[in-house]
């Protein structure tokens, strides 16, 4: 597996609602994303990022997140294949919360 780049929780903001250059893909499943997600992340199923990829700005550097990073560097082998750059968040939504990092549940 070639060896792709990770950023730590405590390097990304708490809220991505504001950001515009930058976007959090969450690939998890919606029961998943209900029980915790970060705000303003981008929801997306990992099954469906590729009928869903217009959705994603190609100008926009991409970070990806699912429970514990799996997910992500299968999607980052994707991204891969397909030319388009992203980071994974190291640990997922299990190192985002023991961090201490806040949480939304719901839709």
């Amino acid at each position: 597996m070639p060896a792709f780049e990770q950023v730590p929780v405590t390097e990304l903001p708490d809220d991505f609602t504001a950001e515009t250059d930058r976007i959090l893909l969450d690939i998890r499943e919606p029961d998943e994303w209900e029980g915790g997600h970060v705000r303003g992340a981008l929801h997306i199923p990992l099954g469906e990022v590729p009928a869903r990829i217009e959705e994603i700005d190609p100008d926009a550097e991409l970070f990806v997140i699912c429970r514990t990073s799996g997910r992500s560097f299968r999607m980052l082998e994707y991204f891969e294949h397909v030319g388009r750059e992203a980071t994974c968040v190291q640990g997922g939504m299990v190192a985002w919360e023991a961090s201490g990092k806040p949480v939304e549940t719901g839709t």
